[in-house]
């Protein structure tokens, strides 16, 4: 098994993500605020997450194509 550690693998990646997150949520018209968000239903917090993951997918297959 893995051994997993909380140490990320590419510490800038983390401001970059916690920007995306920030932007789609207001996208969506959804509250997020910095800290604890333990008012967000989970389907609001599943909304976001899913957006984050597609845009990353979006991402990657445009840099595969060379555009």
């Amino acid at each position: 098994m893995p051994n997993r550690s909380k140490n990320n693998l590419v510490p800038e990646a983390k401001q970059a993500l916690e920007s995306m997150k920030y932007e789609i949520a207001n996208e969506l018209g959804v509250n997020l605020k910095q800290g604890y968000n333990g008012d967000l239903t989970s389907r609001e917090a599943g909304y976001i997450g899913g957006q984050m993951v597609k845009r990353m997918i979006e991402q990657a297959q445009r840099q595969m194509s060379g555009r």
